[in-house]
């Protein structure tokens, strides 16, 4: 019997939808991208950490986006979609709390140190240089991981330094010292790394320093595997040897 119009507009929909269905297939085979949303003073190295990742795993891209601790931590709790979430403390990463799926760990860590304008030009020996009148000095604000850190130094030092300034992470205070705002500031050794030329340092007695230790936890969602995976390799020897070369230290478990 001949087909009538009816049945072939009938069989052009289910190829149709057959087509629909077969897309959206190859669409869930496609490459997956974490998020990753990180503190700042890991810019750089993330940089070279997503395209490692991205080389020795096809199909997986890494979209990292960047920021103070607390900010990053915030838009993780506000239900900013992400995968995975690092701060410059274990600390940091309780305001995104119930967005996590639990297990925290390390994947690198630093010290402090005094940043300085280049050539030193207060001349500036140590830390108790830092309790000189008139001294301009700038750290983290206590809310972040960078001044929390700093508080611990003066806390060992006993030295009673009286900073002019608060900052919101430690780029930003070594901004001010870069910018000439500020005579000196305490900071992570990796990001006055990264500034090279722009800024000198004076070193943090061993005994009076700490370990900063950057957290990370994955956030719930669609991505677990996929960030607990990338999770993983970032406390492997892979990621540590590019670690090294920004000058971070070992990783490890927090809890």
């Amino acid at each position: 019997m001949p087909d009538s119009p009816r049945r072939r507009r009938t069989a052009l929909v289910l190829l149709l939808c057959g087509l629909s269905w077969a897309a959206q297939g190859c669409e869930s085979s496609g490459p997956t991208t974490l998020t990753v949303f990180a503190t700042s003073s890991l810019t750089e190295v993330f940089g070279e950490l997503g395209a490692r990742y991205g080389q020795t795993h096809p199909g997986v891209r890494i979209d990292a986006r960047f920021g103070a601790s607390a900010d990053v931590a915030g838009r993780v709790a506000d239900r900013e979609p992400a995968d995975l979430l690092v701060t410059g403390d274990e600390t940091a990463l309780d305001a995104a709390e119930n967005r996590l799926t639990g297990r925290r760990r390390v994947i690198a860590r630093t010290g402090l140190t005094i940043a300085v304008a280049p050539g030193n030009p207060r001349r500036l020996q140590g830390l108790a240089d830092l309790a000189r009148p008139g001294l301009r000095v700038v750290v983290g604000a206590a809310v972040t991981p960078v001044g929390r850190y700093a508080r611990q130094v003066f806390t060992r030092s006993g030295v009673p330094v009286r900073w002019t300034a608060e900052e919101v992470g430690s780029r930003a205070v070594l901004d001010r010292v870069r910018s000439g705002i500020a005579d000196a500031g305490l900071v992570y050794v990796t990001d006055l790394r990264s500034a090279g030329a722009a800024a000198d340092s004076v070193p943090i007695p061993a005994a009076d320093n700490v370990v900063a230790a950057f957290a990370a936890s994955v956030v719930k969602g669609d991505h677990e595997d996929g960030a607990a995976a990338f999770l993983t390799w970032l406390t492997g020897a892979d990621a540590a040897r590019l670690f090294a070369e920004y000058g971070f230290s070992p990783p490890g478990t927090v809890r």
